[in-house]
Parts: structure tokens; sequence; C-alpha cells
């Protein structure tokens, strides 16, 4: 058999672990080595060469994007439809295997998925119905405790109090929030996983039968693994599957939701017999960015090791601009970036990363003075809309009366009359006979409102109930463009003047454009329309879309994971903000703020700078800090330093009293943050100073003027 088309575009190490004998392997594979190249020509050679059913192979990624790449080169690579492999993310296979066998997982066959905002939202409710502050047992805290339980797959009746009352109201708002959606028919994503392993673990024929069927296991990103999908995994190979697991110890970055780095480690021990192949040759980053990134990282002890490399150029110097407060280095990085546009080069391929959120503002307030179109990375997609969450939730009624996360979305959007006590009266009403609230609202609509909330809701039922007769029978964009006409939402969203209720009609409008686009899956047991609202669940929360304007792409340095760029800067470089200052004292903190690092760093192709600042405000507060020690871990013979050459010190004392001329050549200093005086511009703050002597510069922020560059031998500045 001829395996040329397989193998001709793979390095050695690529080789050798497509190739690898049928037994458990684990691949580390470093940034930018081609892992999803990997991946694919491993299931390429199963099928092709080895012989292995389609329908033997299983591959987990943890991406929808991801698992549609992995789909398309699949089936370019043998030219044969693999739509139904089973390729897809830990929710997406688990959702598939939940609807084969729901009666099996104890669910009702049309049970509905609901994502992080709608978990949250019934998160409320139920304090609410339970008369709980929300104050003292916040929403948000609740949430994490459940789902992080179920991370380690632990139901209420597992957990122990511990003798902590704060610990046992919080087990108690787990078993009342489970008892919400067992009656609702509801499954949240962390719900998803659980129950799939609980299906396998109490079904021994079930399992036996998937055991049989995925003789091959591949997975993507297998740092990422948390608790109950490594469970998961282990439980369908069982001792005769063989997995082959790809990932990198190095770019471990998500323990924070529950990721545990610790499985690469002992995959060798739980699967005995293991072939390890490391690959290093990397293929994005010039050999400079990878000298630095492989000094930080072996930093870190607990790793398995190994160093990339490369056959390209030496390339720049990693640039390190010592700013001397937020505003400088903002303006640092725009300047570098006027270059780089002003070159000819695309905005989109310039990247600006930042360990925390809040530091954007500085950079967003400099790029929109500077007229540079940005786009923050990170920000709400389609199906996390709230016009497009207020549509699919009159689909999800249509299809489940049940479904009290949607009922409550929509009762009163549009306005119908329907006020908060109303409201109250049907939560208490389903609250007391155990049942849902679509039950609810009819039994008081019929017996205890009064004409008035009678009347509105009976319209309101009667408005779902004529829904759901009157799409009956169309195809799916037929449904969704009905419903977003026939529930008023789009009559509702354009009296909300302006751009914004114009962007909320077009993406209505859009979401039937998704409809017709979407194609359902043959083989699943469910309507089109539930097979869409359980795709449109799976996608909300998941990274951004695919298309970018040419604009620069701010984000967190968690959310640059997986892209890369020719042009990176890594801002606010300082110790107790990039380390995080609560990682600091914690030595697998710190280890993971490394890791951090060293993702960031390989973020860069061509050209990288790393930017810090003496002094910064930020959250409110002015702090001074040391560079970061990750930059002090970049050896020096891989940096070049820019910071420009001025006598300049610290605001460490109180601002003069009264007003000091600054004539050059005096010995009256000056400093960053000191208020002056300028005869023309008035009152100002200096941020950044440069040059010496005659062509001494001072950039102030006047307050009515805005921010200008002053030679100080003419400004006639007075200190304040």
């Amino acid at each position: 058999m001829d395996v040329t088309p397989i193998l001709d575009s793979l390095n050695d190490a690529q080789r050798q672990a497509v190739t690898a004998v049928a037994g458990p392997t684990l691949v580390i594979a470093g940034a930018g080595s081609g892992k999803t190249r990997v991946l694919v020509h491993r299931a390429a050679w199963l099928i092709d060469v080895e012989g292995v059913s389609p329908q033997g192979v299983l591959a987990v990624t943890f991406t929808n994007k991801a698992a549609a790449e992995m789909r398309g080169r699949i089936e370019a690579l043998l030219n044969i439809p693999v739509r139904n492999l089973w390729i897809g993310t830990f929710h997406g296979l688990a959702h598939r295997l939940l609807r084969r066998h729901w009666r099996e997982a104890g669910l009702p066959q049309n049970f509905q998925i609901i994502d992080s905002d709608d978990q949250l939202r019934l998160i409320k409710r139920l304090l609410k119905n339970l008369e709980i502050d929300d104050s003292c047992w916040v929403p948000r805290d609740i949430q994490y405790f459940i789902n992080g339980q179920k991370d380690e797959g632990l139901r209420p009746k597992h957990l122990n109090d511990e003798g902590d009352p704060s610990r046992r109201q919080m087990i108690a708002l787990y078993q009342a929030y489970e008892d919400v959606c067992e009656r609702g028919g509801l499954v949240d994503f962390a719900e998803l996983l659980l129950r799939a392993h609980e299906l396998w673990r109490d079904n021994a024929d079930l399992l036996a039968h998937y055991q049989r069927r995925f003789s091959h296991l591949l997975v993507d990103e297998f740092q990422d693994t948390n608790a109950i999908q490594y469970a998961w995994l282990r439980l369908l190979a069982g001792k005769t599957g063989i997995p082959f697991v790809v990932g990198d110890d190095d770019q471990s970055i998500y323990r924070w939701r529950g990721a545990r780095v610790e499985h690469i480690y002992r995959f060798q021990k739980d699967f005995p017999g293991t072939a390890v192949v490391k690959l290093e040759q990397n293929y994005r980053s010039t050999a400079t960015i990878l000298h630095a990134a492989n000094s930080v990282i072996e930093n870190n002890s607990s790793r398995l090791g190994k160093k990339l490399w490369t056959e390209g150029a030496d390339g720049e110097p990693i640039r390190v601009y010592a700013a001397y407060n937020e505003r400088d280095e903002s303006d640092f990085i725009i300047g570098r970036l006027r270059d780089w546009i002003d070159q000819g080069n695309l905005r989109a391929e310039a990247a600006v990363l930042y360990r925390s959120n809040a530091q954007s503002r500085v950079l967003e307030e400099g790029l929109i003075n500077a007229g540079i179109p940005y786009r923050v990375y990170g920000g709400l997609r389609f199906f996390e809309r709230t016009e497009i969450k207020d549509a699919l939730a009159y689909l999800r009624l249509i299809s489940n009366r049940n479904d009290d996360s949607s009922f409550e979305r929509v009762l009163n959007k549009p306005t119908r009359g329907i006020g908060a006590r109303s409201a109250d009266m049907i939560r208490a009403y389903a609250r007391a006979n155990a049942c849902p609230l679509w039950r609810a609202a009819g039994a008081l609509a019929s017996d205890e409102f009064n004409g008035r909330a009678a009347n509105a809701a009976h319209e309101f039922l009667n408005l779902i109930e004529t829904l759901a007769r009157d799409t009956d029978g169309l195809d799916l964009p037929g449904k969704i463009d009905h419903v977003i006409h026939a529930s008023g939402l789009i009559d509702f969203f354009r009296k909300e003047k302006g751009e914004k209720g114009e962007t909320r009609i077009e993406n209505l409008l859009e979401l039937v454009s998704a409809g017709g686009g979407f194609e359902p899956d043959p083989a699943a047991e469910m309507s089109p329309l539930d097979e869409f609202l359980s795709h449109a669940a799976l996608e909300a929360g998941e990274g951004q879309a695919d298309a970018w304007d040419d604009c620069v792409q701010l984000m967190t340095m968690h959310s640059a994971k997986g892209l890369e760029f020719p042009l990176v800067f890594l801002s606010g470089m300082e110790d107790g903000l990039f380390p995080h200052q609560r990682s600091i004292s914690d030595p697998k903190g710190l280890e993971e703020e490394r890791r951090l690092c060293y993702v960031g760093i390989t973020r860069a192709m061509q050209t990288l700078y790393v930017t810090y600042a003496e002094q910064r405000r930020l959250h409110g507060m002015d702090s001074f800090s040391q560079p970061s020690r990750f930059v002090a871990e970049i050896p020096d013979q891989y940096i070049e330093e820019i910071r420009p050459k001025v006598r300049v010190s610290r605001p460490t004392r109180a601002p003069i009293v009264g007003r000091t001329p600054i004539r050059q050549g005096s010995e009256v200093g000056i400093r960053l943050g000191q208020r002056v005086r300028h005869k023309k511009f008035g009152d100002g703050i200096i941020l950044n100073c440069e040059g010496q002597g005659a062509h001494a510069r001072v950039q102030v922020n006047f307050e009515d003027a805005g921010t200008k560059w002053l030679v100080l031998s003419y400004a006639n500045l007075d200190l304040m």
C-alpha cells in the first residue's frame, strides 16, 4: 500500500507519532510543532493503512472549530465522507451519547441543554423561590461550586459538610438545583459530562458495546482535561482500547477551571507500556523567540521536559521597553503599531496581550485617539447575544413547555402586562405544587389572577401554543422566521433607537440564515429544531467567530492560546500583575503563571515586544512595581532594551507647594505624575520624559488641551 500521501509532509518525529504501533501513546507536542497535523494523519493512517474501520475511531478536541477542521482535513486526505465519524468536543460527544441513550441515562427524550448564562438565571430564581438572600449566597459562587463538584464526578449525596454550616448550605442548594433540573428536563454543560460518565459506569453492557466499537481513542489538548473527562476516557478505554493523546504540559493554563496537568504525568502509570514521542521542531517562531520561551519555562520544576527548535532564522531580538507609567506604555505600543501599519502590514497581524482585562482600557483609549481600528478578542459570540437567546427561548418553549428557564426569559418579553407580582405568584405555585412554571401559569390564569393579569397570562400561553401550531410542518428557517416576527421580538427591538436596535434585528435575521445553513444529522433521534437548539447551546461560550476585520487584536494571554501573530506585544510584565499577586507565594500557581508566559511568548512569529511600567494605575490604585521575574529569566543575548535615557524620579514625596518654574539646567528635577501649569494650555500632569540638555522634552496631559510634547527649555512650565 502506498503510504506516501499520509507521511510525505511529516518530519521524523511526526512520522514516529503517526505510525506508532497499536498501543497507548503520549505525544508531547510543543507550541507550533504541528499537533493537529499529527492527529489528522494518525486517524488517516489507522483507517487507510492499518485497516481500522472509520467507525472504530473516536477523536476528542476542545473546540467545535478544531473538530470541524479535523473532520475536513481527514476527509481531504482520504477522500472519503467522514461526517458520521465520532469527532467532536467532550461536551458534543457526551451530548450525542445521551441523545441516543436518554432512557438509560434517566433523561426525558426532549431534554434541553442550558448554557452558563441560563444556568445562572436558574440559580438566581431558585434563591428567590427559597427566599434566600443572594447578597449572602452569591449566585456565581453557587454556580462555581455546583460545576466544580460535577467536574469531580460528585453528586450532592457524595458530599460531606465536614461540620461547616456554609458548606452544608451549598450542598443543600446543589440538591435543590438538581431537583429543578430533573423536573424541567434541563442539562447544563457539566451535567453532560457527568451524566455520560455515569451512563457508562452504571450500564456494563452499554459500556462493553462502545469499548468494542471504539478501539482507537484520539485526544487533543490532553493537558486541559479535568477529572470527569479523564475518568470518562479511562472508562471507555478499559483494558482493550488504545488511547493516543496529544498535549503539552508547558501549555496547561486552565487550572482555575478544573484542568489537571497531572493527567499527562500519570498517563504512563495508568496505561503501562506507553510510548512517548516529543514534537520539538517549531514551524511558527524565530529561533530567538524560541530560545526565550525555552529559557523561561525551564524554571518550572514540574514538567516532562523538551526544547523547541527551528530550522528558520534567528530573527530579531526581543525588544523590552521600560515605561514610566501605563500611558507611556500605551503610547509606545501604539507608536510601534503605527510603524507596522505604515510598512504595509495588516493590522490584524498584530496582537497586544495582557494578563488582566482591566489593562485594555488605556490601550483602547490610545487606539481610539490614534484612529487605529481594534477588536477586543473574546467578546460575545452570536449565540450568546441577548436577542438571540430570547428567540431561542421561544423556540425551546415550542419544543418543551416544561423549560422553566426559557419560560421565565420571555414571559414578559416583549412586555405584555405580566408584572413582577404575577411572576412571583407563578413561581410560588410551581414550588408549592412541584410543577413546571407553564402548568402553574395556566392554573393561576384560570383560578387566581384578576382580570388583567389573567388575560395577560392567557395571551402568553396562547401565543406559545399558536406559534407551535403555525410552525408545525415548516422547515427550520421557516420556523425561526415565523417565531421572531409573530412573537413580537422584531417589533420590540425596532423600538430600540439607533444602531443598537438595528444590530439586534440584523442578528435575529441572521438566526434565520443560521437555521437555513444548519445540516441535521440523519442518524440523530431528534427533530431538526431540537438538534439546532442543542447545537446553539453547545456553541455558546466557545471562542470567537472566525471572521476578523483588519484591526489590531487585543486579548488576554489566556484567550491567545492556539493563535499566532507576526507581531506580538506582551504588556504589563510586572511582578504582582504578571505573575499575578495571588500566585507569587503559591508554587503551583507560580508555575502556571510561567506556563502562561510561555504561551504568550510563543504566540509571536517574527517580532516580540515586552513592556512594563514603573508606575501603574489599575483598579483605581497607583502601584510601583518591579519588572516581572519572567523578563529576568530571558537571557540578555536575546534582548534589546529600548528605554529612552532621561533623568527622572519616581513621585516618592508630596507635591511641591506653590509654583516653581522649570528652567533648563536648574537644580529643580522633574518627576512623572508631577502637576504643572502652562501659560497657554493650562494645568496638566507629566506623563513622559525623553532626551537631555537643550533637547529634553516632556509629555504633558493637559486637562483642557489634551496630551502634548513640549521642549523644556521653551515651555516655561510651572510646578504646582
